[in-house]
């Protein structure tokens, strides 16, 4: 009996892999854009970019999809460098050259046609909590320009600083920040 569940089990595992197929990801068109509120004035917006990941997208079942994805922390850009600095300080991040963000889906939930709540672990500053991404597929298809198989997606989360031991001046600086995804994906060949 233990034989045929693993046999079943197995068949199952090896027929979702090959269901979903491997994308990776367009550092060129990929971007996380974030902001926060800076005392009451203004609100501040920062990007990530230079990152790598993969998506193993099902089109046809896009619960069974997946997502990973990393960026170098100290590819952080606000416009100003004193306030680049300082997110690489000791007072945040502390960044080496080394430290990465990452992002690991461990669940999709389809929430409509195109749209999904992709749930995963948001490791940053060495510390990983879990996050809800509301994610949107905006177009997969052939591109126009290479003519190779290509996917977009959009995603919006909200994330609170102290969660990863990033708090420094709140609450007077906002401890939550708005994150904004837009990455674009090629099919692996």
């Amino acid at each position: 009996m233990k034989s045929l569940l693993l046999a079943t089990a197995l068949a199952s595992s090896a027929s979702f892999a090959f269901a979903a197929e491997r994308y990776t990801l367009d550092s060129s068109h990929s971007q996380v854009l974030f902001s926060y509120n800076h005392l009451g004035f203004s609100t501040t917006w920062g990007m990530f970019s230079g990152f790598e990941g993969e998506i193993m997208f099902d089109q046809e079942n896009p619960a069974n999809s997946s997502v990973t994805v990393s960026m170098p922390t100290k590819s952080m850009f606000t416009g100003w460098e004193k306030r680049d600095g300082h997110f690489m300080s000791d007072d945040f991040f502390g960044a080496t050259d080394e430290d990465v963000i990452s992002f690991t889906s461990t669940a999709i939930e389809v929430t409509g046609d195109g749209t999904a709540q992709i749930t995963g672990d948001l490791t940053m500053n060495d510390v990983t909590k879990a996050i809800v991404l509301d994610a949107t597929l905006n177009q997969a298809g052939a591109n126009p320009l290479n003519q190779k198989d290509w996917a977009g997606f959009n995603a919006t989360t909200t994330v609170l600083r102290s969660d990863f031991n990033l708090g420094a001046f709140a609450p007077a600086v906002g401890d939550e920040v708005q994150v904004q995804i837009s990455v674009e994906a090629e099919k692996a060949e």
